[in-house]
């Protein structure tokens, strides 16, 4: 782990050396997945990737090897629920690689051999995967094949060093298999010169048109368009793909929040009172501050605007006073106080550069340093004695950048007040630092505040008292929905609707509600549920109204949209052949639109091509496209109504270019390009995740 450690430092504490999980190439958001068509998996599992069962005990496993890895490489452990997130999804996504996508790809006969792989790390064509990895760089900051040699070769002791190979060469043999393929598949794609010379007309011809347009009364039913139920299967039949769905749940819930009463609010402003005077007048504000307050200690110098986000009253008070402490303000249900302990005037952003020395004598050597160190020596010291290497920006050694409140390494916060040209010793969790700044943005005015910040706490009985009004609507409701929902329109409590699936973890604005969604997904439709508590600010009581399969949407289901659709195409039609009754021998636009009780309007610059937006609808377009010109045509059956038109003339510009379509066509291959894998994983991919986290 010694020698870990040392690839840690040696490629720079600004850079944070973690293998670029996120470069496989054309590998869809495993959020993506939960959309595709799911087959049939036990519930112990977490999915099935091309007929293979992925236990939650194998997919566990290997998330934990994943964090591992990530452990090795950066040092650090996933611990935030995003990181969590994000570890799953790579998780995934790897399984996806595995039994999926390179499988699909060698059957199509591509290979990638040792030779190959080996070249993709020390040869001419080197692996993105293995380029994003800083271990592989020398001090000069370039990709270095002697780096790689000696990597390899210490993976053959060290166990952590194997772990971290092992994964680099499997990675980069995805990467490339999916390169190739796209490769092959692009070459299938090709557009010869006549087809780009058509594009380049069709997309360089545009039409002048006088239309007139009926309206449709899509609002209210025509009781002359009948849709029987015979339509509507033969719809629902030769439809099917569109009414797939993943299993759903029709719930309904009720929700009771721990709100703060009127005298939690009371009790909490005598409290923040009390302390008031204490947070005026003592000499330790920071000791103050972690003792008594939400908002903690911060070193921070604040200018004009920047406390708005922490309270406008705060932000108020600060810039208009040089000194002093504020009232109490209040906002909602929490409590403010801002005290100014200094003034001046300091850059918003520094360029700094650094000696870091490591080891049991590190202070001792940076003390050294400091007491040689000049401008003219800073760098060739920094290349002597520096266990950093991998920050040298503007080409000297030394030099990590500019750095911001915002964007600083953690404990260089001192730099943002240091004086320009004058080193110093700052000592920090990765070392002891020689530390100079050599220019700054200009000074601006800052203030050094402490802010007193404190929420109301609610209260026990307050607590007891809305838990007991959950308690009261499950106890009455026995369990069954009928029971919630009468107790609910009784009472007058506010029972939402909501449609559901097993990764919804979300109800309105309130998060981590997965327990809500597995209780639904584990009990039958005519079941209500006990209390169930959430985030330890929420009390549900959820009742399940529906279930529905995954698969295909049963035409109970989904037949009354069906139904409105077929009778929009059928009143579209009728309309249509109204309006060519009504205008029977009219020769003119004008006296049409004067029949229709409307008026004529005119499009200009009108073309059926890749590059022009939708001005107007699809079937209209289309007619314009293929229309004689000086002749009345249609009436078109829109989506908004009926159209009768004539093509006044057609005129060929030429700024579509040979150069506008061969982009058109980048972007079309593209497009193909990123739907490859959506295409394996349909039918193939069953993701089940969300059953568990």
């Amino acid at each position: 782990m010694a020698a870990l450690e040392t690839i840690r430092t040696k490629f720079g504490i600004g850079a944070s050396l973690i293998i670029a999980f996120g470069l496989l190439l054309f590998l869809v958001n495993p959020s993506d997945i939960i959309q595709t068509v799911q087959s049939t998996s036990s519930k112990n599992d977490v999915g099935k990737i091309n007929g293979k069962a992925i236990s939650y005990l194998q997919f566990d496993n290997e998330v934990r090897q994943m964090d591992e890895i990530r452990k090795m490489v950066s040092g650090t452990s996933s611990t935030s629920d995003e990181d969590q997130t994000n570890l799953r999804n790579m998780t995934w996504q790897s399984l996806v690689d595995r039994y999926l996508v390179v499988p699909t790809i060698q059957e199509a006969g591509v290979r990638v051999g040792e030779q190959e792989q080996e070249n993709m790390f020390v040869g001419d064509n080197i692996s993105p995967i293995a380029s994003s990895f800083y271990g592989f760089y020398d001090e000069n900051g370039s990709y270095s094949v002697d780096r790689v040699r000696e990597f390899m070769e210490a993976a053959e002791s060290s166990e952590t060093y194997r772990i971290i190979r092992d994964y680099l060469l499997d990675a980069a043999r995805i990467n490339r298999f999916n390169e190739k393929y796209v490769s092959l598949f692009n070459a299938g794609t090709y557009v010869n010169a006549l087809e780009r010379k058509r594009a380049i007309e069709e997309n360089n011809t545009t039409a002048s048109v006088d239309f007139v347009m009926s309206p449709g009364s899509f609002f209210q039913e025509d009781s002359s368009v009948v849709v029987n139920k015979a339509e509507v299967e033969k719809y629902y039949n030769s439809h099917k793909d569109a009414f797939r769905q993943v299993a759903n749940r029709d719930i309904r819930y009720a929700v009771f929040e721990l709100n703060a009463s009127q005298q939690d609010i009371a009790n909490s402003n005598a409290k923040f009172v009390g302390l008031y005077d204490e947070f005026a007048t003592t000499d330790n504000v920071r000791t103050f501050l972690q003792k008594n307050s939400d908002r903690k200690w911060d070193d921070s110098w604040y200018k004009a605007g920047e406390l708005r986000s922490v309270n406008a009253d705060v932000e108020t008070f600060v810039s208009e006073n040089k000194e002093g402490v504020s009232p109490v303000f209040q906002s909602g249900t929490t409590f403010f106080a801002a005290r100014i302990l200094d003034s001046a005037n300091l850059p918003d952003s520094v360029y700094v550069r650094h000696i870091m020395l490591v080891g049991e004598n590190a202070k001792q050597q940076a003390d050294s340093l400091l007491g040689v160190v000049n401008k003219n020596n800073f760098s060739s010291l920094a290349n002597l004695y520096s266990a950093d290497k991998g920050n040298a920006q503007d080409g000297e050694m030394g030099n990590i950048g500019w750095m911001t409140k915002n964007i600083m390494i953690k404990g260089f916060e001192p730099v943002l007040e240091a004086k320009v040209g004058v080193p110093f010793v700052l000592n920090t969790q990765y070392g002891s630092h020689v530390v100079e700044v050599t220019k700054t943005t200009k000074p601006v005015a800052k203030k050094k505040v402490a802010v007193f910040e404190k929420e109301t706490t609610i209260s026990k009985e307050t607590e007891r008292a809305i838990s007991e009004q959950a308690r009261l609507l499950a106890v009455r409701s026995q369990g069954k929905l009928d029971n919630f929902k009468t107790i609910c329109d009784t009472t007058g409590i506010y029972a939402r609707s909501l449609n559901i699936t097993e990764a919804t973890d979300t109800y309105g604005s309130i998060s981590h509600a997965k327990e809500v969604t597995r209780w639904a997904f584990n009990n039958k439709p005519g079941k209500a549920s006990d209390v169930i508590p959430v985030d330890n600010k929420y009390y549900f009581v959820v009742a399940v109204e529906k279930a529905h399969k995954e698969g295909i949407a049963p035409l109970e289901d989904v037949y009354q949209s069906i139904r409105t659709q077929v009778y929009r195409d059928k009143y579209s039609e009728k309309h249509a052949a109204d309006v060519k009754a009504r205008i029977e021998g009219l020769t003119s636009l004008e006296a049409i639109a004067e029949k229709l009780n409307t008026t004529v309007s005119t499009l200009s610059d009108v073309t059926f091509s890749t590059s022009s937006a939708p001005t107007t609808e699809p079937a209209f377009i289309g007619a314009v496209s293929s229309a004689k010109e000086g002749t009345i045509n249609g009436p078109v059956a829109g989506l908004m109504g009926a159209y009768v038109f004539q093509v006044n003339g057609r005129e060929m510009g030429s700024y579509f270019t040979e150069d506008d379509a061969r982009a058109a066509q980048t972007r079309f291959v593209s497009y193909y390009d990123q739907m490859l894998v959506p295409i394996m994983m349909d039918k193939n991919v069953k993701d089940n995740r969300a059953r568990f986290y």
